[in-house]
C-alpha cells in the first residue's frame, strides 16, 4: 500500500446490516449513536444508545475488550465513531447503510417496550 493508500485507510471495517445481526447474536456490542428522538422511534432489539456527541464523555462506559459495531441512520454519523473508537484503540467495524439497511434487510426495529418500531 501507498503512503497515501495508508493515511486515508479506514481504522475500522464495515459489516452489512445481516452480517451485524449475527455478530451482535454472538454478543459483539451494538452501539446505536443516532439522536434520542432517531432511538425512540426505532432501534436494533440488542443495542446500546449513545449519541455521536456524547461518545467522547462517555466511551468508557462500553465493556473493554469487546468488539463493538456502530449504526446510525445512514452509516455517515456511525463512520465517524467507528473511526473515534477505533483511534482510541476498540476493534470496531461500522454497519454499512445503517439503520436504513437493517430495516431493509426484515431485521426487527423495535419501539419503547418492545413495540415495533420506524427508522426516521
Amino acid at each position: 500500500m501507498s503512503i497515501f493508500g495508508k493515511m486515508f485507510a479506514r481504522p475500522y471495517d464495515k459489516v452489512s446490516a445481516s452480517e451485524a445481526a449475527a455478530l451482535v447474536e454472538q454478543g459483539v456490542i451494538l452501539l446505536d449513536v443516532r439522536e434520542p428522538h432517531e432511538w425512540q422511534a426505532g432501534h436494533a432489539p440488542k443495542a446500546r444508545h449513545m449519541p455521536l456527541g456524547q461518545l467522547p464523555q462517555r466511551a468508557r462506559e462500553l465493556p473493554s475488550g469487546r468488539a463493538i459495531l456502530t449504526i446510525c441512520r445512514s452509516g455517515s454519523r456511525s463512520a465517524r465513531a467507528a473511526a473515534m473508537l477505533a483511534g482510541d484503540g476498540w476493534q470496531v467495524s461500522n454497519v454499512t447503510g445503517g439503520m436504513r439497511a437493517w430495516a431493509r434487510a426484515n431485521l426487527p426495529v423495535v419501539a419503547k417496550g418492545g413495540r415495533p418500531g420506524r427508522v426516521v
